[in-house]
């Protein structure tokens, strides 16, 4: 079948289009859309392909649900649209962007200089902001969970650590470690570290330094730096 998503992605993923889950998956997903309130906007449902092209793609990081709430999902993993509030994780994140690299976040404000959680600039670097689940129901986390989701983002990170090299993999939390069982840790850089949801910050994402360690593994593998 055909799907509207960045060129580059499509040659990479066509084989998943074309298996019959993604076919199920593609027609519960659409009713979905025509019965009920669903999250992202249809149009932005591929939004982190979109964003950031396969050729472009440097580091990884894995989330599991979009966002459930009105206004916030737009497609990229931990982000929420501009004027929308920065959610608790998203807000940890940028406190240890902070501690690890010395200055803010280059998303942290947006063009008028008021905060944002939009994460769109780390996208267009070559940061894939994938979420396992693609898409939720208003209100339900993890209303489109073992839909088929899940079995078409690990084909992904599949196809990214066997196609591509040194790439950073910056896997938060046990959901995202799973995910490690796909990547060639000879091949690429794997980073652990506790889910920064304010649960779970304490214990091991606060102080990790991923940011910091992933610029040095870019850098010394010849790659650009991700501005984060």
């Amino acid at each position: 079948m055909t799907v509207r998503i960045d060129k580059s992605w499509q040659q990479v993923l066509q084989p998943e289009f074309d298996k019959p889950y993604f076919e199920l998956l593609t027609s519960y997903v659409r009713q979905e859309y025509l019965t009920k309130q669903v999250f992202p906007p249809g149009r932005l449902i591929f939004n982190a392909f979109d964003s950031c092209p396969f050729d472009k793609v440097r580091v990884v990081i894995i989330g599991q649900d979009p966002y459930h709430d009105v206004g916030q999902a737009h497609g990229l993993c931990f982000s929420v649209c501009d004027g929308v509030r920065i959610p608790p994780s998203l807000q940890n994140i940028y406190k240890e962007i902070e501690s690890d690299l010395g200055h803010p976040s280059v998303c942290a404000l947006d063009s008028l200089g008021r905060p944002s959680g939009n994460l769109q600039r780390w996208a267009e670097q070559g940061v894939l902001l994938l979420n396992a689940t693609l898409t939720v129901e208003a209100h339900r986390a993890g209303s489109h969970q073992n839909k088929g989701w899940e079995v078409f983002t690990d084909a992904v990170i599949e196809r990214v650590a066997t196609l591509k090299n040194n790439v950073v993999f910056l896997l938060w939390g046990a959901y995202a470690q799973k995910k490690a069982a796909f990547v060639d840790q000879k091949k690429h850089l794997i980073l652990k570290a506790a889910h920064p949801s304010p649960l779970s910050a304490y214990n091991g994402f606060f102080g990790c330094r991923h940011f910091s360690k992933s610029n040095q593994y870019l850098q010394a593998h010849g790659l650009t730096p991700i501005e984060w």
